[in-house]
Formats: C-alpha cells, structure tokens, sequence
C-alpha cells in the first residue's frame, strides 16, 4: 500500500512545496567563473595550438 498523503492537487502543483532557506550564496558566481576560466584556458590552447602547428607547417620555409 502506498505510504504518501497526497491531498487534492497538490502532486501536479508547479510551485514548489518545500521552499529551500539554507543555500550557499556565491554558488552560481563560483560556476560561473569556473565556466569562464575554462574558456579562456580553451582559447589560449587553441592559440598555442595553432602557433605551433604553423611553426612545424612553414618552420623550414621561414629560415631560408
């Protein structure tokens, strides 16, 4: 037998029943910079990347 108390509609609500009080401030600025940092360390890979593909691509070109 099920074990819940659900009264009238209250299961298809969209608000929510249980209001969260004990939540952390900061949390989305902390993902936020994560998510940038990691873009920019992205970039300058790519950057780097590419750099040295051009070196070994035309390396032999440029020293003559």
């Amino acid at each position: 037998m099920s074990q819940h108390n659900i009264i009238g509609s209250e299961a298809f609500d969209r608000s929510p029943f249980v209001i969260i009080r004990s939540v952390k401030t900061g949390g989305m600025r902390r993902r936020q910079t994560r998510t940038v940092f990691a873009f920019v360390a992205g970039a300058c890979a790519a950057v780097v990347g590419g750099v040295v593909a051009a070196i070994v691509a035309f390396g032999p070109g440029l020293g003559g």
